[in-house]
């Protein structure tokens, strides 16, 4: 399996920022593997917000190899808490992939219309932060878009591309805790 060493070395050479390892202790911590961490990435060179990160979300499951990212415009320990029930989710319930919906339990930040995610290419990054190559295999490194109900309920009815689509058109500011739904 992939090494946490190489994959949080690949982050940060991408992001070019030095990364704080994070650890959430309550909650469904106990069914994640034991070296499962968060990172978290100060505003930088590369982009002008925080970042956390998962680090070990599919470790020892090689079955769906990814990683999730979500990016805001502030510091905020409560981000850490809901990567670390993601990935419990995506270890113990349902495995998580590319245009999959979860429901965070809760908002996404403060008083946000948010309260899922929506897993998505990173497009702002690219594929040099989304593929992550070891020995022959390969991990993905996916954004995690919060999103409102109404926008997880339009993706179902719809197809993952029309909501895409429509946060193109409406310019989706993802990382407003405040923004109005975009449908």
């Amino acid at each position: 399996m992939y090494d946490l060493t190489e994959l949080q070395q690949h982050l940060q050479n991408h992001w070019q920022m030095e990364a704080k390892q994070m650890l959430w202790q309550s909650g469904p911590t106990g069914k994640l593997d034991a070296a499962f961490r968060v990172l978290e990435f100060p505003p930088g060179p590369v982009h002008a917000m925080w970042i956390y990160s998962t680090l070990g979300m599919s470790l020892n499951r090689p079955e769906n190899p990814v990683e999730l990212h979500i990016f805001s415009d502030k510091q905020n320990a409560t981000l850490v808490e809901l990567l670390t029930a993601v990935a419990s989710y995506h270890r113990n319930g349902l495995p998580l992939d590319l245009h999959h919906t979860v429901n965070f339990g809760r908002l996404w930040q403060d008083n946000s219309a948010a309260s899922f995610g929506f897993v998505s290419l990173p497009y702002l990054d690219g594929e040099g932060l989304e593929v992550f190559e070891w020995k022959d295999e390969q991990l993905h490194n996916l954004w995690l878009i919060p999103i409102t109900e109404e926008e997880r309920d339009y993706k179902i009815s719809n197809g993952w591309d029309a909501l895409e689509d429509v946060f193109e058109a409406a310019q989706l500011q993802y990382t407003n805790p405040y923004r109005a739904s975009c449908v």
